[in-house]
């Protein structure tokens, strides 16, 4: 019966299949990117990524030397040759016209209107026949319908990387990144000890102020910080945008440390003080190890969100090509690179690997460091 011991409520079921639900949609897009990063531009164009593994048909229009350069075979004058040239292919059907070009499978003749014939075999060769003597003009044209194998390359990454600019925005982002998420984690570890543990007078009133900063919008600082900047003789450069990110991730870093390390048994760090230890080993050799998951839980945080970042990389880095970040070249190729999909899908999930991997990577301190003081406050 439902709600007896050992039994699982229908909503419980509910909620399982809703996030699975979800699961499969946030992970459906992103395999999809993978694989296409992985296909070339006719292959994207040709079927979806779902067939990737699939043959790929593709209807294209051949065209045939002139005809004046058929020779005499007899009563026949012959005009031989291969649709796909020295590339090599394989084709489906062909036809006379665009409104059948699969009328006609490989290896049938097809007759036209003035007695010429066509004849397309399945490896690309073809050979038309005239009745008579033909003039000179354009050669005709040849409805083929071609399949593609499948193949998957890694000619699209090394253009991203190296032609692209993508490695040195990698490597730029990397630069921004690192220390952005390091010294808020730095800051804020402190302040939240001295907040949850120290008493000292405005405690409350710092704690109230912080919270208060939670729910200021980051676009109202840029201009009043920028001109701090420029006040004070930062230029754009990354130490300007490192100090930017700081004063961003602060607020949010000490209310998340501060209501985990507040929830730390008093036990220890009280035994700890009867010992002679002083504040700052408490800190150092106690609080720190313990407050591991909550501050693996800032910098997933902090890391997606400057990685991630346009605004703020826009405003106090700058655009110069040496100083794009990896969103910043994002938006270079989709202004000039807007039709080559398979490039933007390589460039995309190099941008998106490095998150996922530092998600995945700490993702199970995530809950923990985020649930963890939530009912038991200092």
């Amino acid at each position: 019966m439902e709600g007896m011991a050992g039994t699982r409520s229908r909503l419980t079921w509910a909620v399982n299949l809703a996030a699975l639900l979800l699961v499969v949609l946030w992970t459906i897009p992103t395999l999809g990117l993978l694989i296409s990063s992985f296909r070339d531009r006719d292959q994207i164009a040709a079927s979806g990524w779902w067939r990737a593994a699939l043959p790929a048909e593709q209807n294209e229009i051949f065209r045939a030397p002139p005809p004046e350069t058929a020779v005499p075979e007899g009563p026949l004058w012959v005009l031989e040759g291969n649709v796909f040239g020295e590339a090599g292919g394989s084709v489906a059907a062909f036809g006379l016209s665009a409104r059948e070009p699969k009328a006609f499978a490989p290896g049938e003749t097809a007759t036209g209107r003035a007695g010429d014939t066509l004849t397309v075999e399945s490896d690309g060769a073809f050979r038309i026949t005239y009745p008579e003597a033909p003039e000179a003009g354009r050669g005709d044209r040849i409805f083929v319908t071609t399949t593609t194998p499948p193949r998957l390359t890694l000619e699209n990454y090394e253009t991203v990387i190296v032609a692209q600019g993508l490695g040195r925005a990698f490597l730029n982002t990397f630069t921004v990144t690192i220390p952005a998420t390091v010294i808020p984690i730095l800051i804020a570890a402190f302040a939240a000890y001295a907040l949850a543990w120290m008493r000292f007078p405005g405690r409350a009133l710092i704690l109230a102020c912080i919270v208060g900063l939670l729910v200021v919008p980051l676009q109202m600082t840029l201009i009043p910080l920028l001109r701090l900047h420029n006040a004070i003789g930062l230029d754009k450069g990354y130490l300007g945008i490192w100090l930017a990110h700081t004063a961003f991730g602060l607020p949010m870093a000490v209310f998340l440390l501060r209501n985990y390390i507040a929830g730390l048994p008093r036990e220890i760090i009280e035994s700890a003080r009867v010992d002679g230890a002083t504040e700052f080993e408490i800190f150092r050799r106690i609080v720190l190890p313990l407050s591991f998951p909550a501050l693996a839980s800032f910098a997933i945080f902090q890391f997606l969100w400057v990685w991630n970042d346009l605004l703020v990389a826009t405003v106090f880095l700058g655009n110069a090509p040496d100083q794009l970040v990896m969103t910043g070249v994002l938006r270079e190729l989709l202004g000039s690179l807007g039709g080559e999909w398979e490039i933007l899908a390589a460039s995309a999930f190099v941008s998106i690997s490095m998150p996922l991997l530092v998600f995945f990577g700490l993702q199970r301190y995530l809950v923990r460091g985020l649930l963890a003081g939530s009912v038991k406050g200092g």
